[in-house]
């Protein structure tokens, strides 16, 4: 084992060994920077993602905090899915510990229409 691996890389590995996406049921991926949030609904048997949005995206604002910032990610993902037929995903939360922006993105997706 690679004795310079961060925890939260040993955690997303050990995630990702049990997470996947399907055609039928894509994985919602979540990437947190310090500044940002990105979610992606990735087929992982293609290897495509079907739908991506981030607080960098064009003509993304909301007023608030970076939690805020999250749920409102969460909901234009989940209203993105929907209109391309996507209801059921698997949540990847990427090693991050599932508190604070995750679960507001999380939240955010399911008032949005998606089951997980």
């Amino acid at each position: 084992m690679d004795t310079n691996v961060t925890g939260r890389a040993r955690r997303k590995r050990r995630i990702r060994k049990k997470v996947f996406g399907t055609g039928e049921r894509p994985r919602l991926s979540v990437f947190r920077s310090a500044k940002h949030i990105y979610a992606q609904v990735i087929d992982d048997t293609t290897g495509k993602t079907l739908v991506s949005t981030s607080t960098t995206t064009k003509g993304f604002g909301v007023d608030g905090d970076k939690t805020a910032e999250a749920k409102a990610i969460g909901v234009a993902i989940a209203k993105a899915a929907v209109e391309q037929g996507i209801e059921k995903v698997v949540f990847d939360r990427n090693g991050y510990i599932y508190h604070g922006r995750v679960k507001a993105l999380a939240d955010g997706a399911r008032e949005g229409g998606l089951n997980f």
